[in-house]
């Protein structure tokens, strides 16, 4: 079952929300169950805006609610509250951090119809609205932006040990389950593909936003050793293997600090 107020996962019969302190009522627990899993599959009412610095603006309705990490509000309308808390436990929450999220996250749920809410990109480049009830989502750490509460984040660990340790990426990604629509940060320009069985991409190391649980996450070493010293590519190259959709960023934050720092001011020794 689910808190109806900030979609944590409880355990059936509970009747105190563990993270909010809101009382369930106790009782029998698939009223409430299908009550927020027909929530969660009801059209969120959203408009992605803002070309390169894009936002998200979300309308929700009495009892409707979004939960994003500490710090991501842009603005809303007045008859939205806050509550913050760490989103189904320390042990999911220490999960998130290690996946590039704060440990505590806040919801934000309306009391009023037709409430606006709007959370802000971090990064100059795109915001993908992702509807979950496909299969899971796999994305870069720091991905995340927002979503319904019946989407749940994780740490999802790479198998690989070349992906984990020349993918790009690390180790430690982004796992987003349930049903409901989540909003992932894109760095630049976006591209979404869709892999058939067995066909296979090669993307720069970095350049991978996400990916459907599906999908086969690699890496391979370039070939050619004049490829390796004069190709500007480096070592290796991340492959991604279908079936199942990716999403492909065109900037990484790596490469855009690294041509900022030759226009950063140098402090004189003197």
């Amino acid at each position: 079952m689910f808190c109806p107020k900030c979609g944590s996962s409880l355990p059936d019969g509970t009747k105190f929300c563990n993270s909010c302190g809101s009382q369930l009522g106790g009782g029998n627990p698939a009223p409430a169950q299908n009550t927020y899993a027909a929530a969660a599959a009801a059209k969120l009412n959203y408009q992605v805006f803002g070309d390169n610095l894009p936002a998200v603006s979300i309308r929700l309705n009495p009892g409707e609610s979004i939960f994003t990490q500490s710090g991501g509000l842009a603005w809303m309308d007045n008859g939205i509250n806050m509550t913050t808390n760490m989103q189904g436990g320390f042990m999911k929450g220490l999960g998130r951090m290690l996946s590039g999220e704060s440990l505590f996250m806040a919801t934000y749920t309306s009391a009023y119809p037709n409430q606006e809410i709007v959370i802000a990109s971090t990064f100059p480049g795109h915001i993908a609205a992702i509807d979950l009830g496909r299969t899971p989502i796999i994305a870069q750490r720091g991905a995340f932006l927002c979503a319904q509460p019946s989407v749940t984040i994780s740490a999802f660990v790479t198998r690989s040990v070349g992906a984990g340790l020349f993918g790009g990426e690390g180790f430690i990604l982004q796992r987003l389950t349930g049903a409901g629509m989540v909003f992932l940060e894109i760095d630049g320009s976006m591209v979404e593909r869709t892999l058939a069985p067995g066909e296979t991409i090669k993307v720069d190391t970095g350049n991978v936003a996400a990916f459907e649980e599906s999908v086969r996450y690699q890496a391979e070493m370039v070939k050619g050793f004049k490829n390796i010293l004069f190709g500007g590519e480096g070592l290796f190259l991340t492959t991604l293997t279908g079936p199942g959709k990716v999403w492909l960023q065109t900037m990484t934050m790596p490469a855009f600090a690294k041509q900022l720092i030759p226009f950063l001011p140098k402090t004189n020794s003197n």
